[in-house]
């Protein structure tokens, strides 16, 4: 079975297909008129893993293909491999039709989109991430980015995909830190949109770490459901889309902070929505037992919940250069309540010091 969202964006509209064992059967799930040629892009872990797989599926469906391996992992989300994936491309002849797939995780979809995006000004790109983290988030929206040393994600491009294509069954080579880390954005959705998806994960939490087939199926469906809805309505993130940043602005920091690939994107944003949750107690209304529930979910997932004692300072200089800052002032979203979710600028700087501090 294949379960079938769209993100609504005009003419620009395309699908996420959700199901198992997808890779095979990957040309037939490709969106018409479909182009004759494709260049996959993967890392060395998951071309052992998938790649076979889906250049079988590629040659069932009389598609031509190369594919390109670049280096796994956070610290190589950088403008050097992003230079080296466009020499890739014109080495080979790529052409603005060429299809883009990226195969992998964040990193992966992030540099391959990043190229699609750049490389002769455009180029058509399907998502099909083999993380939960990817599942869930990074694969649908857009957004495209390399790291700089001085902040996370600072240069980038919006380039939507044609279509995301999430194969579940890719979830069982995945090693269990990286899928807690995935389920840690599962949690930002509840936290900021929907109170029923919090309260669903606290009862089957166990299930989702075990990774039952239904409780994974369900939570990725979810989880793209809400963003697909937030993204149709805000794709250029110009207003209530920073929301899907909760706790991402202080997690960005603790990357940043703690060097590229010392933290996963999961785990800092796990702890950075801690820091969120106490800091909406504090100026926001939010019940403290609601911040004690996310906090005691996100344990119960095996995420860390305490941020890195970078010190008040250096917080608050890697905040400074984040992307949500605008004239100046940092915006932060916040939670009045479980299930919705507020974006603020007038955060006093004394209390948001006090909490770094603390």
């Amino acid at each position: 079975m294949i379960e079938t969202l769209t993100v609504a964006l005009a003419e620009r509209s395309y699908p996420i297909h959700v199901g198992t064992n997808l890779l095979r059967d990957v040309a037939g799930l490709l969106p018409a008129p479909r182009p004759a040629r494709a260049v996959v892009v993967t890392n060395p872990t998951i071309a052992k893993l998938h790649l076979d797989a889906l250049q079988a599926g590629l040659s069932a469906g009389g598609m031509r293909h190369d594919a390109v391996v670049i280096p796994d992992g956070e610290a190589h989300k950088d403008s050097a491999t992003l230079y080296e994936l466009h020499t890739r491309l014109i080495e080979l002849a790529a052409e603005r039709s060429t299809l883009m797939i990226a195969l992998g995780g964040g990193v992966v979809g992030d540099l391959a989109g990043f190229a699609a995006a750049t490389y002769q000004r455009g180029m058509p790109l399907v998502q099909i991430p083999t993380t939960l983290l990817a599942q869930v988030d990074s694969s649908v929206g857009g957004k495209t980015a390399v790291n700089h040393p001085l902040g996370k994600n600072m240069i980038g491009a919006f380039h939507q995909p044609v279509a995301v294509i999430i194969d579940t069954a890719t979830l069982a080579t995945l090693p269990s830190r990286e899928y807690a880390a995935g389920i840690a954005e599962v949690v930002k959705y509840g936290a900021i949109r929907s109170a029923s998806l919090f309260a669903w994960l606290e009862t089957a939490i166990d299930s989702l770490l075990a990774r039952d087939a239904r409780a994974v199926v369900h939570a990725v469906v979810e989880s793209c459901r809400i963003k697909a809805d937030i993204v149709a309505a805000d794709e250029r993130e110009m207003g209530q889309r920073a929301v899907l940043n909760f706790g991402h602005t202080f997690g960005h920091a603790i990357e940043a902070g703690t060097g590229y690939g010392a933290w996963l994107h999961g785990e800092a944003v796990a702890a950075g929505m801690v820091l969120a949750a106490r800091l909406s107690v504090r100026v926001s209304g939010l019940p403290a037992s609601e911040c004690d529930r996310l906090r005691a979910l996100l344990e119960r997932a095996g995420l860390p919940t305490q941020a890195p004692p970078l010190g008040a300072e250096r917080y608050l200089q890697l905040m400074a250069r984040d992307k949500k800052v605008e004239g100046g002032t940092l915006r932060l979203v916040l939670l009045p309540a479980l299930g919705h979710a507020v974006i603020r600028g007038d955060i006093p700087q004394e209390v948001l010091h006090a909490l770094l501090a603390a």
